[in-house]
């Protein structure tokens, strides 16, 4: 019998940590047995060990703490981190913000058809909407803090319609593009700059937005698929047709600006460098 390579070696011991990971046996913040333990578990050198911890560790499944209080702690998959591997993909491809608009413009409305047909949607997807729609109303007069939560509503939208694979897969799209329209809605919406009444910042198209939120979800709440699905369709491409965005390319940064609460000071660093 031929023996195995190193790496071989390794991707097996990764695999089989893995599925403990993802099957539940482990969970979020489980530490790893230290790695002499699984050196005598897997039977393998501590080479293999090594580069297993840091195939996980790649893969955003582990941390490893060096030091004397070192070992590998466990964090299972998120939402957050599969936006930011598209991110990255997409920013690779050279992507804009416009081809991810163009996508959501497609695909919310499927969702907001979903939410509709829920069995159980005035139990879950209505009071879901209805309390950022109530957030949006108290913040109305705050530009900045209104626009936060008008993407917060698209992000629950998805996050009710009730199929996991949309929800996963669509709701990272769109905080690729919240980070990004968060952004940009920032540096138009600082206290120095007055806002043109043609501004979809302006006290006129919050108030349109804020009544097709409504709307959408009265469409919900009757059942009403085809209606929500075309209501969503016609709300998307009002938002896309104002966005400051659609010329510009993804860029993983600003995710992770949008994860550490920077954002506009990163933009207007970032516009003064390219200047």
């Amino acid at each position: 019998m031929r023996q195995l390579r190193q790496p071989r070696l390794a991707e097996i011991v990764a695999a089989s940590l893995r599925d403990d990971i993802l099957s539940g046996k482990l969970k979020e913040g489980d530490s790893l047995p230290r790695q002499e333990q699984l050196f005598t578990q897997f039977r393998v050198s501590l080479p293999a060990v090594r580069e297993a911890m840091r195939i996980l560790e790649t893969e955003g499944l582990i941390s490893v703490r060096r030091g004397n209080v070192g070992g590998a702690v466990v964090h299972l998959p998120t939402s957050q981190r599969i936006a930011r591997m598209i991110s990255m993909v997409l920013q690779v491809r050279s992507t804009t913000l416009g081809d991810v608009s163009g996508a959501l413009l497609h695909l919310e409305p499927a969702c907001a058809g979903l939410a509709a047909a829920r069995p159980d949607r005035a139990e879950t997807v209505v009071p879901a909407l209805r309390e950022v729609i109530e957030a949006q109303q108290a913040a109305f007069d705050d530009p900045a803090q209104y626009t936060l939560l008008a993407r917060r509503f698209h992000e629950v939208l998805v996050s009710q319609c009730g199929n996991e694979t949309m929800i996963v897969i669509i709701g990272s799209l769109e905080q690729v593009w919240t980070a990004h329209e968060s952004r940009a809605w920032a540096e138009v919406s600082s206290p120095d700059i007055e806002l043109d009444e043609s501004s979809p910042l302006a006290r006129k198209s919050r108030r349109a937005a804020l009544r097709d939120h409504e709307k959408l979800v009265a469409a919900i709440e009757a059942g009403d698929e085809d209606r929500a699905v075309a209501l969503a369709s016609a709300h998307l491409a009002a938002a896309r047709a104002s966005s400051p965005n659609l010329t510009r390319g993804v860029s993983t940064s600003v995710l992770d600006d949008a994860e550490m609460g920077l954002g506009s000071e990163r933009g207007s660093a970032d516009d003064a460098r390219d200047a």
